[in-house]
């Protein structure tokens, strides 16, 4: 907390008015960069931008998401639900899992909305995708990803969606 409170430049009693422990303001970080991504997210979708361009840019960034995984808020992240006993990060996982479901799932609507993409597909698709990603999330902790490995997986998942 002392580290957060320098560089913050607030008094000791500031920041605990507010958060109790370290890993509430990592929380309340993750939470805000969920919002500001979801934003994002909707913004395009409501531009009504093609289907493959937003699919393409959504692969985009998760690959310079793994790509640049060392010190990121990323593998914090990941760090976290895997340091945390199960039922200690039970709730907020589930949240995070179901937010990203939520716009993957609005990625492929737009997909059904343009004609590319059948409805009962949307849900499976969904899944098959995090579970990829979180896949190579991963082989990122354990230094066992490269740019073919993401590169691969992510024609995999496009030609898998055609």
């Amino acid at each position: 907390m002392q580290d957060i409170i320098d560089e913050c430049g607030i008094s000791r009693g500031g920041i605990y008015i507010y958060f109790a422990s370290v890993d509430e303001v990592f929380l309340a970080v993750l939470k805000e960069r969920n919002k500001v991504r979801f934003a994002g997210i909707t913004k395009t979708l409501h531009n009504n931008e093609p289907f493959s361009d937003v699919l393409s840019n959504y692969f985009a960034l998760q690959k310079e998401r793994l790509i640049n995984f060392e010190g990121s808020l990323f593998r914090a992240y990941c760090e976290y639900i895997f340091s945390k006993p199960k039922a200690a990060v039970h709730a907020f996982r589930d949240t995070q899992l179901n937010q990203l479901r939520s716009s993957v799932e609005a990625i492929l609507q737009l997909g059904v909305n343009q004609g590319v993409l059948k409805q009962e597909s949307v849900s499976p698709l969904a899944v098959h995708i995090i579970a990829t990603i979180d896949g190579l999330s991963i082989l990122a902790l354990g230094d066992a990803l490269t740019e073919e490995i993401i590169d691969q997986q992510f024609l995999l998942l496009k030609n898998f969606i055609r």
